[in-house]
């Protein structure tokens, strides 16, 4: 199967097959996610979990090959992504098979673009939050697009320290700046009555048996 598409006024085309996602047209949460982020030629971009390759491909022809890189856990992912970089005039974009970000050697990015899979449990989307947070420059962003809100916003503003989120159709895009170089740290939950009490007597039997 074929894909063609006019992005930022780029006509690209796009070899697909039905072992990887939305593979007879772009994804409308792809669309969603790339119509809130511009790419500038200052940007090193890191498309994660890059599919057949449309956000990768489109931001090394507006940015230039060797400030993007491309990663997916799926090795029928990579081989199209790879046709598809060379038959798009873009063939020396590092593109890796990587489960998650095991295998990204590099740092610095600006911006993490993600369109994680929905129909899982969180640990895909949790590592690539975790994981991709050291990765980004100091003012870099990473972009989200998903469908469920709650969770992504929650685990986004607990790593980066805030996000904003912008609702396009029936896509959240969620974006998150890196404002520090570690993490916000994370604050003990206040204890009930009980654990409290729990506590107190069993630092007593401590200083009893001194």
């Amino acid at each position: 199967m074929t894909v063609r598409v006019n992005l930022r006024g780029v006509d690209l085309l796009f070899t697909t097959t039905d072992q990887v996602f939305s593979p007879k047209q772009i994804d409308a949460g792809t669309s969603a996610m790339l119509s809130v982020v511009e790419f500038t030629p200052e940007d090193k971009v890191l498309d994660l979990g890059c599919g057949y390759g449309i956000v990768g491909i489109l931001a090394a022809k507006l940015i230039g090959s060797e400030r993007v890189v491309m990663v997916d856990v799926s090795p029928e992912a990579i081989r199209l992504s790879k046709l598809n970089a060379e038959q798009n005039g873009v063939g020396d974009i590092p593109i890796l098979l990587s489960n998650g970000l095991e295998n990204v050697k590099t740092d610095g990015f600006t911006i993490i673009l993600s369109n994680p899979p929905y129909h899982e449990d969180f640990s895909v989307p949790r590592s690539f939050i975790e994981d991709g947070f050291p990765l980004l420059a100091l003012g870099g962003i990473m972009v989200m697009v998903v469908k469920r809100l709650n969770w992504y916003k929650n685990k986004l503003s607990s790593i980066f320290g805030g996000v904003t989120v912008h609702k396009i159709d029936d896509y959240y895009v969620l974006t998150a700046e890196k404002r520090s170089l570690a993490p916000p740290a994370r604050q003990k939950k206040p204890q009930n009555k009980k654990q409290a009490k729990r506590e107190e007597m069993a630092n007593k039997f401590k200083k009893r048996k001194r």
